[in-house]
């Protein structure tokens, strides 16, 4: 259930193609404990908020106002605010975040601030979100949804786009599965992230040098939830531990795999069939593994290679030592 009345959602259904962005200038820098709901308004000036609009807000202003600027690089402080190194090139670390973020740096600024300070990201940008909306209709009586953004890398794509890291009373989601398209095909998984595709029309507006940190998406009444209806947040998009086919990088994935250690097995995934890790151990050593109880019997192969192998699936490896030749044994992991 939305939450959202039946009237919003037509309306925003039928007005799709008159969606603005306006994101006002005139905004001072923003220090600790400053009033956002306040700084925002007063740029809007005459452009008051209405019932259905989407205020979008970059994280480093939240940040500033929260406080959460420190002394020092981001190399200081990023060790603080990771869960665990995704991938490393040279200097740059993409890492899992304190919010289970996936971001270079761990999404730490060392831009638009005092020089020899860093700005890091809001301890709970859901959070943040839901205190600015409901300060904004005690002050201004209309219910509008709330997006706090930053800007985050892709895999695959050269560039960057701004993503919501913190939502309330939105739609973060819009799923399409279920329905049909105009040539009868099913839409089995469709489900736009409109919080992050709101968040990245906003930055065009927004701009990175203009001092514009505050945007109002005016067009898409249909995912502003019911007032004291926050929703899920934007922490509902990200992929929990272990669900993403991307745990580590490419380098980072063999160096675990070899060392085997358990607190890295949950990156790789729910355990692999036994069908797929034959497959593997066959494709790496030629050698065709057999079938042994609930598991597989490996004779001849490399055990390092192929405890590598078992640990990358999801299955563990032990040593038979009753046969002369080198033989593995593989089990799942619940065995």
């Amino acid at each position: 259930m939305s939450g959202r009345p039946e009237n919003e959602q037509s309306a925003g259904s039928a007005n799709r193609s008159a969606i603005t962005v306006t994101a006002p200038e005139g905004t001072p820098e923003v220090r600790k404990g400053d009033d956002l709901a306040a700084l925002l308004l007063t740029a809007l000036g005459a452009e008051e908020l209405s019932d259905g609009d989407v205020v979008v807000v970059t994280s480093k202003v939240v940040s500033k106002a929260e406080g959460n600027v420190r002394e020092g690089t981001r190399e200081d402080a990023l060790p603080g605010e990771t869960v665990r190194v995704v991938a490393r090139r040279g200097p740059t670390q993409i890492v899992r975040s304190r919010l289970g973020l996936t971001m270079a740096a761990a999404g730490i600024d060392a831009s638009n601030v005092e020089a020899g300070h860093i700005v890091l990201l809001p301890l709970d940008p859901d959070a943040s979100a839901r205190t600015l909306r409901a300060t904004l209709r005690d002050r201004t009586g209309v219910n509008v949804g709330v997006v706090i953004t930053d800007t985050a890398g892709r895999a695959w794509r050269d560039g960057q786009t701004d993503i919501a890291i913190g939502a309330a009373g939105l739609e973060v989601l819009e799923s399409f599965a279920g329905q049909v398209d105009a040539y009868g095909n099913d839409l089995v998984v469709t489900a736009p992230a409109v919080v992050d595709e709101i968040a990245s029309a906003a930055e065009i507006s927004q701009g990175k040098l203009g001092a514009r940190p505050f945007a109002v998406l005016r067009g898409r009444a249909d995912l502003v939830r019911e007032p004291g209806d926050d929703g899920p947040g934007a922490s509902a998009l990200i992929r929990p531990e272990g669900s993403d086919f991307f745990g580590f990088g490419a380098r980072e994935a063999v160096v675990r795999a070899l060392k085997g250690a358990a607190a890295d097995q949950a990156p790789f995934g729910a355990p692999a069939s036994v069908e797929e890790l034959a497959a593997a151990v066959t494709e790496v050593t030629g050698i065709a593994p057999i079938p042994h109880g609930d598991g597989l019997r490996v004779d001849d192969a490399d055990p390092a290679v192929v405890a590598a192998l078992a640990f990358a699936h999801g299955w563990r490896c032990e040593r038979d030592d009753t046969n002369l030749g080198a033989t593995s044994l593989l089990q799942p992991m619940t065995a």
